[in-house]
Order: C-alpha cells, then structure tokens, then sequence
C-alpha cells in the first residue's frame, strides 16, 4: 500500500498566524472524517505546541519559518510534525509537572502530554527540531484513555 502525500502548511514565525495552523489541523482532521472530540484535542494540542515554537524556538529568530506537515497513519491515527528552525531541544527532557502545582507557565508541555498518544523531539542539522505529535481515534482502539 502506498503512503499518501502529506498535508503541508509552511508559514512565517508570526503569533497571528496561529489561527491559520489552527484551521489547517482542523481540515485535515475533516478529510480524514475524525469526530469533532478527537479534531478538537488535536488542533487544541497543535496549537500549544506552535505557541511553544513561536515563543521558544524562535525567539532569537523573527525571519524563521515553520513547517507543519499532517498525515495519517496506516493504523488510522493522524501524525503532526513541526518543524522549527531553533536550537536543539529535547521533549522528553521537559519536567512532568502535577496539574496542582502552583508556578506561571510550563503548562503547555503537560496539555499536549495529555491531549496526544504519542510526542517526540529530534534535532535537526545544522539546526531546528521536528516535534512530532500522534493521536490516535477512539475507533482504532489505540487511543489512550485519560
């Protein structure tokens, strides 16, 4: 079976663009015929991971740009990947946090935990980091509970 040609959306670094990514996941869930529950926690995921971009990965950098590709999986899940232009950085590296814990920020990091089946960094070379985000619908009976 072939793979299917990804969705890709490349855009500028620019906060009032996060609508557009918005939109974009949200589509390509309506393609794929996903129900609005498992759209929603996807695009809301995607969201919080492109703030994080934008506001991390390319502070230092105005002029950079960010890629968001979209494709579905042979198991029926939906796979994002971002790909930034910033220093190297390790998801897994980034504390998990206790929802009760009083502190301002970090909380993005712990919605997308929660809201995808499954999130990874790597580094790219000569810099930036694809982040890559998997959410699987509850009909393909991969989806965590939580």
């Amino acid at each position: 079976m072939e793979e299917a040609a990804p969705f890709v959306l490349v855009m500028p670094s620019d906060p009032r663009l996060l609508g557009l990514a918005r939109s974009f996941v949200e589509q390509v869930c309506r393609y794929h015929s996903w129900d609005s529950c498992s759209t929603e926690a996807l695009v809301l995921a995607a969201h919080e991971a492109m703030q994080n971009v934008l506001r991390h990965a390319h502070a230092t950098r105005p002029a950079a740009v960010v890629e968001v590709r979209m494709r579905c999986l042979e198991s029926g899940g939906l796979e994002i990947c971002l790909v930034d232009q910033g220093e190297p950085f390790d998801i897994a590296r980034v504390p998990h946090l206790e929802p009760g814990e009083l502190r301002f920020g970090g909380r993005g990091v712990y919605l997308i935990r929660r809201l995808v089946d499954e999130l990874h960094s790597e580094p790219r070379q000569p810099h930036g980091n694809i982040l890559r985000l998997v959410k699987y619908p509850p009909w393909t009976g991969t989806s965590r509970s939580g």
